[in-house]
Parts: C-alpha cells; structure tokens; sequence
C-alpha cells in the first residue's frame, strides 16, 4: 500500500468528544483530518501525537468578490498559524464560503466570465501566500445536486481548470471522489486526467456518504487506478459509518489495500 490512510475525524465516533475521535483515529495507524480548526482546542489535539493531514484553511471570504478575496486571504493567513500547531497540514479550500449544513455563504446560480477570471486571480494570491508560509492550499470540489447546491466553481473539471490555470506547486486540488460521483461520475478517467494536480484524495461511497464498500463506487478499482497512476499522497475518508465505526475504518483500510499483482 503506497498511501498515506486519513479518517475525518468530524464524521465517524460521533458520540465521542473530537479529541477522544482523534486518539482512537491514530491508535487505529490511520493520519487524521478535521474542518474548521476554530472550534477546536488545537494544543489538545497536538498533544494525541497524531498526524494531521488536512484542516480548512479559511474562516471567511470567496473567490470572486474583492471584500471577499481579502476576507479569504486574511483567514487564509491566521489558517497557516493555526495548522502550525498541528504539523502544517494542507489547508482545505472551497469555491466560496459554505456555511451551516453545507451550504454556501453566498449561493451563484451561473458563474460568469468575470468571476472566473477573479477567481483565478485570487487562487494565485492563496498560492504565493503558501509559497511564502511553506504549506500547500487545495481546492475541493463539492457536489450541488445532494449536499452543496449554489456553490460556484463546484466540479472536479472547474477546480481543475483553475488549479491548471494558477500553476503553481502550493496550490493543488483535493479531488473528493463522493461528490465527483454524484456530480460527473467516470471516476478512474477523471483520476487520470487530474493526477498531475492532485493534492490530496478524498472519499466516500455513493449514496449515502458512508465508507466504501456501502454503494456503488469499486473502491478496490478506485485504489489500483490511483496505484497505477503513481499515487502515493494522502487518501482520506470523509465519511459518515453507516453502522460501528471500528468497522467502517476497516472497511476503509481493506478497500485501499492493494493485493500484491493485482494494481
């Protein structure tokens, strides 16, 4: 296995304080990823003696709007401070702000020229903001027809685009394969035409947003398509457990465990 395993620790032992959810991730050997970083006691999450992979990188802000940009740019900035304590994880961007259950600050029916061309500029502001700080800022792409409706810039191809067009080595894509499935599907094509920008990999089958092995998406295929493509970053679950979580992690870990031969 040429992966580095990460669980979300947001989504599975539920019942559990968050920094109880991050020792049982770490004592499982799985790296750890979390959301917004403010809600957190980040001393006590650095002293787990996990691996953090990933965390949001902005408190505020969006890509197109001026005020917008230097809100992204500002919290972007106490973003880096904070992922400073934990290790410097990736830092975690989406195409504007989302707010409670997941939906945008500021919801965009149809993207214009304009805020493409604004968007792009501001990404290249986040990624000489990284360049300078030494930590990698990844764009998410995000499903609008389940979870993330209104939200501009949404599909792995828009967030590709833009990446492409920034190209600079601190800013990359997390290329969440749940929301790509919902929202373009052919999953192994998609990996191989955005490899070469790929950040950090993300997953969750379909539907439902449980772990793999609960829906449609061959996560074993999935595994040996990323092996074969010379992938050897983090892949993370963000998921919910549809039953026991111990058992959901290990359905994780077996799906993204490569039989020798077989990638």
């Amino acid at each position: 296995m040429s992966f580095t395993l990460a669980v979300c620790a947001e989504m599975v032992f539920r019942d559990q304080p968050i920094v109880e959810r991050v020792r049982r991730i770490h004592d499982l050997g799985f790296a750890v990823e979390i959301w917004d970083w403010t809600t957190k006691d980040l001393g006590a999450l650095a002293a787990t003696g996990a691996r953090f992979t990933s965390m949001t990188g902005y408190v505020e802000g969006n890509l197109t709007e001026p005020d917008g940009a230097q809100a992204l740019l500002r919290t972007a900035e106490q973003s880096i401070a904070a992922a400073a304590r934990l290790g410097t994880p990736n830092l975690n961007l989406h195409g504007t702000g989302l707010g409670p259950q997941g939906l945008p600050v500021c919801p965009v029916g149809q993207v214009t020229g304009a805020m493409w061309l604004a968007a792009e500029k501001t990404l290249g502001r986040i990624a000489a903001l990284g360049e300078r700080e030494g930590v990698v800022f990844c764009l998410e792409n995000l499903n609008t027809a389940v979870d993330h409706p209104g939200t501009p810039f949404a599909r792995a191809a828009d967030t590709r685009a833009l990446v492409r067009a920034v190209d600079r080595p601190h800013l990359r894509m997390n290329l969440d394969l749940y929301h790509a499935q919902i929202g373009e599907g052919n999953l192994i094509e998609l990996i191989g035409e955005s490899i070469g920008w790929v950040g950090e990999i993300q997953v969750a089958d379909v539907p439902g947003r449980c772990e793999p092995g609960t829906g449609e998406i061959r996560y074993p295929a999935i595994a040996a398509a990323l092996d074969r493509a010379g992938y050897t970053g983090v892949v993370g679950l963000e998921a919910f457990a549809s039953g026991d979580s111990y058992t959901a992690l290990e359905r994780f870990r077996q799906a993204f465990t490569i039989p020798a031969g077989l990638s």
